[in-house]
């Protein structure tokens, strides 16, 4: 398996999860990981993004709520999620972008948040 996501669940609104993602080895070098989204019957969408030197990039819906750290010498990414509400309601996909062979998604966690 390339990449292993956990920690999605149910949680109220209100509440914060913490998802985390190990990339396999591989002797491609690890560019950047991210997390993106796919509500239902929605597109997937970028949620957010950090390089390995730790530069971060948010999806406005995220900004202030969330934050996106990486274990470089892991190859772990974690999302740290406070303050859900409903709209936060999907299935959240781990990414790793990797030297010379690129991108490449993990199955997904479903994150479901009551209201």
């Amino acid at each position: 398996v390339q990449l292993q996501a956990s920690g999605g669940g149910l949680v109220q609104a209100g509440g914060s999860l913490r998802l985390s993602c190990a990339a396999s080895k591989s002797k491609f070098g690890v560019i950047a990981m991210a997390w993106y989204r796919q509500p239902p019957g929605k597109e997937r969408e970028l949620v957010a993004y950090i390089y390995r030197d730790g530069k971060t990039i948010y999806a406005d819906s995220a900004k202030n709520r969330s934050t996106i750290s990486m274990d470089n010498a892991e190859s772990t990414v974690y999302l740290q999620m406070n303050s859900l509400k409903p709209d936060d309601t999907a299935v959240y996909y781990c990414f790793v972008n990797r030297q010379i062979v690129g991108g490449s998604f993990g199955q997904g966690t479903l994150v479901t948040v009551s209201s």
